[in-house]
Parts: C-alpha cells; structure tokens; sequence
C-alpha cells in the first residue's frame, strides 16, 4: 500500500525541506500544524493545515491541534479488517499513512540554568507523542518517523517500492518512537522530581548504541546503550568488549585530573602508572611506564595530549589492547594502525562533562544512583590541613596534590607512592590498608625505583599507625590521607617520630 497522505509536525526543521520536496514528487498529500504548515507552504509545496483537515479549530493556544477522531482515526484505523474500513467510510475518516512528529524541546527547555516551571510545562508536547504512539501502534499499516536522520531511508524505500516502505523499516521505526517517547516522558518525570523534597522515583531509557563482543568473559553476551560515541570514537580495531568500555571511561576519568602533558597505564580500571612532563608526552610515558613495565601488556594507555610519532614509536613495540587520547598525529597514527588488534580510540573534550553525571549501578531488584566524585577534594589551603609538627615541603605538596589525584583513581583500600610528576608504587583493592602499602612497596622494589623522599597518599584513613609506618620505614617522608580515625592521634604521633609531614584532607575517595 503507497502512502498517499502524510501528516508533518516538526519543532526540529532539520532535513524537512528535503523531506517535503520528497512527498510532494511521490504525489503525497502533506497535512500539517502551526509553524510546520507555514515553512512548507514557503516551498511552494501545497499543504493542508491540519484544522481545515478536521474542520475544527486549533484551541487554547494550540494545545488542542491534532487531538481529533479524524486524526487518530486515520492513524489507527486497521486497513485488513472490513469492519474498521467500513467504519473509517461512515465517519468520514481519511487514511493518514505516514506521520512525521518530533517533540517539543523539552529536555533543551529544562536545560537552562534560568528556566521556570511554567516554561518547562508549556514545553510538554501532549498531540506529539500522541500521534506518534498511534502511528507506532498501527506499524503495519502506517510509517511513522521521529528522527530525522530517518528522513532520507524513508523516501529511498518509496522510490524503490512503488510509494511504499517495508514491513521491516517500519517496524524499526515504531521501536524508535516508542524508545523517544519514554525517554522524554522520563525527562519530563526527572525534572518535576527534582522540584520534589523527596524523589520518589528513578528511570532510564537509552538507545542500543552497540552490540559488544562479549561480557565480563566470554560466554556472556553483553550490549551497550546510550550515546557512548560522542564522548569516544574508535578509530580502529576489534569490537569493543564490556571491559574494554569499563576501562576506557576508567582511564578517561584518571587522565583528565592533569594539566600537564600526561600519560597513564591502567589494568582492569587500576592505574598502574601516570607521569607528566613539562616537556612533551614521551617523557611522560617514561616515568608512568617505570612504575610497573608488565602492566602495559593487554593494557590500556591514554594521554591528555595529540599522541605523537615519538611516543607510538615505543608503545608499538609493546602489546596493547586500547590507546586512547584526545587526537593522533597522522603519522603516529598510521604506525599503530598497523597492529592488528590494538584499539584506537579519540576522546572528545566532551567527556568531561558527564563527569557530573549521577554514578549508577545495578543492584537486585533495581539500581543504585549516586551523585559522582568528579573533584579530588581537600587540596585547597593545603598549609591549614597539616596535622604534624613538621609540615610539607614544597616539594612535598606537589608530590602529595599528584598522588592524591591518582589515588582516587585506585581501587579500594589505595596506596600511592610518587612525587611531583609521577608514580613509583601503587597498591589496589587489598583488604587491609597495610597490606596495599607493602604490595606498593613491593611493586616499587620490583621495578628497581627508589621510594627514599617520596610521598604517600591513601584514598581513606589510616585506620592504625602499622600503614604508614611501612610505608615511612620504606622511604617516604610525608603522607596525604583524609584522616578520621578513633586512632588519628596514635598515627599522628607515629608521623611525628619518623619526623614526617602529614595532611588530613577531610575527604575520601573510596573507589568500589
């Protein structure tokens, strides 16, 4: 069955022009509202408007347009069952065969810092979503489109197909609709929940955006969903795996806590070595790559920084599963694109700003929702946080603003060793704090570096004075922790004997 009617009402003129032009060459008759009726009329397109269309008028302030049996029933009328074509005869109700809608801009509307309830209320589309659940209802019989990157597939199957689409894209376009209409009653849900004391509930609902190779392992399927790609484009390489996703946000995150030209080695979301330079990104990697030289392997490496000829020359000799920076020299990157496997990945300035997204996990029977940790707190006024008698250097308070910094990016319980520009030891999710400082120690041993007047910073109190001792008795000579321990005083005192710095910076940051 062609289409021979088509209702359009877009607040997004996006590819509409086209759209119009389109229809009115396949002979399709085009209804339309307001704003809609008005663009396509200046194309020298004929168009109905939708009131003269159902012989009623728009009302209060076009709230009430396409609210109509003439409407609805065009859209829903079942066109194999005699008993509702005969029907459709009796009340005088036209096919419509193809409906175009996008929504009110809501989500943009709520988005502004200045926007009052009012406005977002107005803002509410009510026939929209209407009719895009009636066309989707009715998808054997009737197209339906919300997007319009869909515009173009659209008018391609009616020129291959007499005037027609297949059962198949609209199927796929009804899923769509259906997908849009619960993410934007969502967000309309969000944002009265927010003016709420109390928020009574919480939903979600995103597009599949990729069908991933596999799970945690790989006998367990697993698929990702949302807008992943605007943050991080693959340039190259497998398909991503659940952990490759789960590691590249990880290293993400860590990366951006540097200014200075900084590079990181991360295993399963753990940094296993960060450096920076004030010189370029090689140096960088030389000292984050001292750390622990076994970590890189099956690895991901990421920079804050265009990854340059130089540093691709020495990390292609190493293998790599995800290289990940904000661009790639066209020569360092037609180097790597050599390796087979090895995973490319662009992460867009973008990213940072979901670092203020709720944190969301899954739980039984429904999920957790948290507000993020973006900021490593407590590195203001550093000289009003010292709690020993002797205070930092500063040496020493650089050494411990970058170790913080990393150590937030740890595993709980979290133990870092480093100075200004780099790491030389790090201990991750042990049971026991002391246990993670002498994994610390030990890797540093392992990897031949010096923690003689280093710093050590762990991501939540020493509960006991035996963590930092070993970590003092090994070389460092001051320590960054939050503090708030029943035995604060006793840690204390063991920092005062050893004759080391210490600062509490009131705040943790655990990682689970």
């Amino acid at each position: 069955m062609s289409i021979s009617r088509a209702l359009i009402s877009v607040s997004n003129k996006k590819g509409l022009e086209a759209l119009a032009r389109g229809l009115h060459e396949n002979g399709v008759e085009i209804l339309s509202t307001g704003g809609t009726a008005k663009f396509i009329a200046g194309l020298d397109i004929p168009v109905i408007e939708i009131s003269d269309f159902t012989g009623f008028p728009e009302l209060f302030e076009g709230r009430v347009k396409t609210l109509h049996p003439k409407v609805h029933g065009g859209l829903l009328y079942r066109r194999d069952s005699d008993e509702h074509v005969e029907q459709a005869k009796e009340n005088d109700i036209a096919p419509i065969d193809l409906v175009v809608v996008n929504l009110y801009p809501f989500e943009e509307t709520v988005g502004r810092e200045d926007v009052t309830l009012e406005e977002a209320i107005e803002n509410i589309d009510i026939g929209g979503p209407s009719m895009l659940r009636s066309a989707a209802k009715n998808y054997q019989s009737v197209t339906v489109v919300t997007d319009p990157e869909d515009y173009g597939a659209v008018l391609s199957e009616m020129a291959e197909n007499e005037g027609s689409t297949t059962l198949k894209t609209r199927e796929r376009l009804a899923i769509k609709v259906f997908q849009r209409t619960s993410s934007y009653d969502q967000a309309i849900a969000t944002f009265l929940n927010d003016s709420q004391e109390t928020e009574s509930s919480f939903a979600i609902s995103l597009p599949l955006y990729a069908e991933l190779r596999y799970g945690e392992n790989p006998h367990q399927e697993a698929a990702l969903y949302g807008n992943f790609g605007d943050y991080f484009k693959q340039l190259k390489g497998k398909a991503l795996s659940y952990t490759n996703v789960i590691d590249i946000a990880a290293a993400g995150e860590l990366i951006l806590e540097f200014k200075r030209p900084a590079v990181a080695i991360l295993k399963h979301t753990n940094p296993c070595g960060v450096g920076c330079s004030d010189e370029d990104l090689r140096e960088a990697w030389e000292k984050a790559f001292e750390t622990d030289k076994q970590a890189p392997f099956g690895g991901v490496i990421v920079c804050n920084r265009p990854l340059t000829l130089s540093l691709a020359r020495v990390i292609s000799e190493i293998f790599t599963d995800v290289i990940i920076a904000p661009d790639f020299e066209t020569e360092a990157r037609a180097l790597l694109q050599k390796k087979k496997n090895l995973r490319l990945i662009v992460m867009s300035d973008k990213f940072r700003e979901t670092l203020k997204d709720p944190v969301i996990r899954s739980t039984p029977g429904g999920v957790l929702v948290m507000d993020a940790d973006p900021v490593a707190l407590g590195l203001d006024k550093m000289e009003e946080r010292v709690v020993t008698e002797r205070p930092p250097t500063a040496e020493e308070i650089e050494a411990m603003r970058f170790t913080w910094r990393v150590a937030k990016h740890v595993k709980s319980n979290a133990i870092v060793f480093g100075t200004h520009d780099r790491t030389l030891g790090i201990g991750a999710g042990q049971m026991s704090r002391v246990d993670a400082c002498r994994i610390a120690v030990w890797k540093a041993e392992q990897a031949g570096l010096d923690l003689r007047g280093s710093v050590v910073a762990s991501d939540a109190m020493f509960p006991f004075p035996d963590g930092l001792l070993a970590a003092l008795d090994a070389g460092a000579t001051a320590a960054i922790q939050p503090g708030g321990s029943i035995r604060d005083e006793d840690v204390i005192a063991a920092a005062n004997e050893k004759g080391a710095a210490m600062v509490f910076t009131e705040h943790r940051h655990f990682l689970h």
